[in-house]
């Protein structure tokens, strides 16, 4: 996947708009902001510009739920029309988990038939990986290496096993603690390339001293992600400030 290509993504959850720019127009709408978005970066970077959905597949709740997790699992009926079109558009999907207190592995499992496909990838949000007493917005979560390694694992099975190229895993971060023992992170499995995605908000300023500290703790052959919020960056970077740092990223959502 990379060095060669560009991923420029909406995030969101679909028909939720508070939960980010995909969600706020319906999906038509949504692959054409998509498209626009992307288009804005095409020449400014090498290689291809790719318009990419990265879509919340396991949102967190703030109660607990029947099965105790925290985290709402959207049925793969309802992402499917989305997987569906924006793939024959010509763009990326990427699956987000926000996984609460539910094993990832477990959750990843729950969309294997559409990780089964050729461009459709896979995020994880450590934020909201509660620990023992956790609760979504009170205080970070945080993985463990170990898990991260294991849903590498399956994604390398997964891909060589239905001969698929090479698939993205999204590891958000923007607190250290979020990916604990990181530099123990496998980043040399030939069919999974592994993006750290800083994803905080905030001033210029702020944000690029957390960039700075996520590239910073980075294990080796990791590549790097960046996101801009239309509403919470204050105020929000345009393309070339955006693109302006070291290493270039891969892979730009908006939020």
């Amino acid at each position: 996947m990379f060095p060669g290509r560009t991923l420029v993504a909406l995030y969101g959850h679909p028909g939720t708009p508070s939960l980010g720019a995909l969600g706020q127009q319906d999906l038509d709408e949504s692959i054409e902001r998509a498209e626009r978005v992307a288009a804005t970066y095409r020449g400014r970077v090498a290689g291809p510009v790719i318009p990419t959905f990265e879509i919340i597949a396991t949102v967190a709740r703030g109660g607990p739920g029947a099965d105790g997790t925290y985290s709402a699992q959207t049925p793969v009926s309802t992402l499917r029309p989305w997987v569906d079109a924006a793939t024959a558009a010509g763009m990326y999907v990427i699956l987000d988990l926000q996984p609460g207190r539910a094993n990832l592995l477990a959750q990843a499992n729950h969309y294997v038939d559409l990780l089964r496909r050729p461009h459709v990838g896979l995020a994880i949000d450590p934020e909201w990986k509660l620990g023992p007493g956790q609760r979504p917005l009170q205080g970070f979560g945080g993985v463990d290496a170990d898990e991260v390694n294991g849903v590498i694992a399956w994604l390398s099975r997964l891909t060589a096993a239905n001969d698929l190229p090479q698939k993205v895993l999204v590891l958000h971060q923007f607190h250290l603690p979020m990916l604990r023992d990181e530099e123990e992170i496998v980043t040399d499995d030939a069919n999974v390339a592994v993006v750290i995605h800083m994803d905080g908000q905030g001033s210029p300023a702020g944000k690029n001293s957390t960039w700075a500290a996520v590239v910073g703790a980075a294990p080796p052959g990791v590549f790097f992600g960046w996101k801009n919020f239309f509403a919470k960056d204050r105020p929000m970077m345009d393309q070339a400030t955006t693109l302006a740092r070291t290493p270039v990223p891969v892979m730009i959502s908006y939020q």
